[in-house]
């Protein structure tokens, strides 16, 4: 894989509202695992869409396996122009940053929000664009990255990509792995 998108929930369907909460942490180290797993087999590029929660997690890890890693690459395709406008300060913040320090930032839409057809839309691309996905999400547990998986799901129907899906269960594991 060359090439792979990660989404998952956003922080309120986790039920963390702080970027200190202890499950942040958990959730980049999952993902920093499966991330190098995947480096190592030849990971080029990393693609997110932005939304706050497992995404800017996903990007905030990125950066900091760039150091080990300086050929990895992020990108940031947003479903449309200026999706932060409504966010908090301190998730604005954390979003400006990673649109700085990203390889490549763009929107997949030109123009402000105007239906929820836009994120179908970048769905649609995003996957037209990765070889696989890595989505934090347990089918028992609906929210709203459901929308990606079932478009994720319609392409490994007609093309080879690979969904790496990680439950709460997964995400338990980590812990008590790293507790030990």
């Amino acid at each position: 894989m060359k090439t792979v998108a990660v989404t998952g929930y956003k922080p309120h369907e986790l039920g963390i509202f702080s970027k200190n909460h202890p499950g942040v942490h958990y959730i980049k180290k999952l993902l920093e695992r499966e991330l190098k797993v995947l480096i190592d087999e030849g990971l080029e590029w990393v693609i997110v869409s932005g939304q706050q929660g497992v995404e800017m997690w996903a990007a905030e890890t990125v950066l900091e396996l760039k150091e080990e890693y300086p050929d990895l690459k992020l990108a940031v395709l947003t479903p449309f122009f200026h999706q932060e406008e409504k966010w908090k300060d301190a998730a604005k913040e954390q979003y400006e940053m990673i649109m700085m320090e990203a390889d490549f930032a763009e929107s997949i839409s030109k123009r402000p929000y105007e239906s929820p057809k836009q994120f179908s839309m970048k769905n649609q691309f995003i996957i037209r664009k990765t070889d696989g996905m890595i989505m934090i999400y347990d089918e028992e547990k609906p929210g709203s990255p459901k929308f990606m998986l079932e478009a994720a799901r319609k392409m490994t129907q007609e093309n080879e990509y690979s969904i790496r899906l990680f439950s709460f269960y997964d995400l338990q594991n980590i812990v008590e792995e790293l507790q030990e």
